[in-house]
């Protein structure tokens, strides 16, 4: 195992499990609440953190949902709050890491969930009252178990980002184990969501080399690997490979995204249904096609680093690659194979151009813009 300290600590390799009662004491948790959710409970991954834990948890909220929502929120802070927990252990997929920092937020403030959204101007509502969370993730795509973010659907419809530093998990432990009964198709769309991140963060215009660095990394290791660990989900390797890939991915994205996640954000608040990993997977050739025409450091240098850690012989290739990618781990490709239809576009639009991941992409993108990048999509 090693021990990791950039933006958080990370517990990474087999058997990291093993570390939760020393990171709980780290973080100062002395009565811990476990936000997870059903599937996670009945692989038996709840029984077999509780038996390593040395104090009981003061209670566990098992009902996150697929895309986790205001309602829940409130929920699971309401038996935080009875059960008088003093922090948290949040074990599943991003949809419970992120569940658990919202209840993090509205266990420690007052008001309704909208208000600390980014987009509300909620960045400096949230303090350092925030209750400390422990990360554990049982996929490998998100990366959230080192996000100072948290994605939201409100009770408004709107799929919004909570971002402050304070939501930063005091440690992640990543344990690839945790992901091998992992189905191939949850491999398959969390993998290209934790590529998506390499891609859209290491095109982000902000400057900052170390993120660019793991990004590249991050994309290469989950580019070589991603196939294997859908097809042979016993591959430890590849398992690993694709776990410490995703938490590279979100490490980096603390520069900021693009259109491909404010496209993703957007109709995943319409139909929360719909995958963001395979949403991801769908926007990315078109809105790559749309960045190249970037200032000429993002369309060719970027480019030719991003086909180099693909293992690409030319830069041209990187959009196809991507969508015979997608193809060949079984996810849908086009909008249309989800059952997707055009007279949501209006709406899809007006979502992605409020969304927060709107801004750092490397080109601006005007409504037409979103248009034209659906309509290939599509």
């Amino acid at each position: 195992m090693g021990l990791i300290n950039y933006v958080t600590r990370v517990q990474f390799g087999f058997g990291a499990l093993e570390t939760v009662n020393e990171e709980l004491k780290l973080a100062g948790i002395a009565r811990p609440f476990i936000v997870t959710d059903k599937g996670v409970r009945g692989l038996g991954l709840i029984d077999q953190l509780t038996a390593i834990l040395s104090t009981p948890p003061a209670g566990i909220y098992d009902e996150t949902p697929g895309n986790p929502n205001e309602a829940a929120v409130r929920a699971a802070t309401a038996l935080f709050r009875q059960a008088g927990a003093d922090g948290i252990v949040a074990i599943g997929g991003g949809s419970s890491l992120d569940l658990a920092k919202a209840v993090a937020v509205m266990a420690a403030h007052e008001g309704a969930l909208k208000i600390f959204a980014a987009i509300e101007g909620g960045l400096e509502k949230i303090t350092a009252r925030t209750f400390p969370t422990i990360a554990i993730p049982t996929t490998a795509g998100t990366g959230s178990e080192v996000g100072r973010g948290a994605i939201l659907i409100l009770d408004d419809g709107r799929k919004v980002g909570l971002l402050s530093p304070y939501l930063v998990p005091r440690a992640a432990i990543v344990d690839p184990a945790l992901t091998l009964s992992l189905p191939p198709m949850l491999t398959a769309a969390t993998g290209m969501d934790a590529i998506s991140h390499c891609i859209e963060t290491y095109l982000a215009p902000s400057f900052n080399p170390p993120a660019d660095g793991i990004a590249l990394e991050g994309l290469r290791r989950s580019w070589a690997n991603i196939r294997v660990a859908s097809e042979n989900p016993d591959n430890r390797d590849a398992r690993a490979n694709m776990a410490i890939a995703a938490t590279m991915g979100a490490m980096a994205f603390q520069k900021g995204l693009g259109c491909v996640h404010s496209l993703s954000h957007a109709l995943g608040g319409i139909n929360p249904r719909l995958h963001h990993g395979t949403l991801n997977a769908i926007f990315m050739p078109a809105v790559l096609r749309f960045n190249r025409a970037a200032p000429a450091s993002i369309a060719q240098d970027k480019f030719t680093r991003i086909a180099l850690a693909m293992g690409l012989g030319s830069s041209d290739a990187v959009e196809s690659e991507i969508t015979d990618m997608t193809r060949a781990i079984g996810l849908p490709a086009r909008l249309s194979e989800l059952g997707v239809t055009r007279d949501l576009f209006d709406r899809i639009v007006a979502g992605a151009l409020a969304d927060h991941s709107h801004k750092t992409n490397p080109r601006e993108a005007s409504g037409e813009d979103y248009l034209a990048m659906l309509e290939a999509s599509f």
